[in-house]
């Protein structure tokens, strides 16, 4: 795989992860059966609401170059409080979450190392 196929592939990856987040966290916000999950698992109708926006801010953050990495932080530390709140509540279906944070992972990883290259080549 050469190196434009491998970059459209990782920010494919990077933008399909950050929409879906979006689009999702954006569910989570605004519906109505969202709501009453929260109530029968027991937490502050706060919360919900909290979670969502601070989701789509990050997932906001890391699709823009600039703000990638902090982004990509902040969902990792978002999916990282998201499966404890599930394993807590008895919900242990969290796979989705190990991919969504591996994809970010994966996307952090291929920016880091392709900043690396490019401050190596300009030596």
């Amino acid at each position: 795989m050469n190196s434009q196929t491998r970059r459209t592939a990782v920010l494919g990856l990077q933008w399909a992860v950050g929409v879906v987040l979006i689009v999702e966290s954006l569910r989570l916000a605004i519906d109505p059966l969202a709501g009453r999950h929260f109530a029968r698992a027991g937490m502050p109708l706060w919360m919900r609401p909290a979670l969502a926006w601070t989701e789509i801010a990050a997932s906001v953050l890391f699709l823009v170059p600039f703000t990638m990495m902090l982004g990509g932080y902040l969902l990792l530390v978002i999916f990282f409080v998201a499966v404890l709140l599930h394993i807590l509540h008895g919900e242990f279906n969290v796979g989705v979450l190990f991919v969504y944070g591996m994809a970010v992972l994966v996307s952090m990883v291929y920016r880091a190392d392709r900043r690396s290259e490019l401050m190596n080549d300009g030596r």
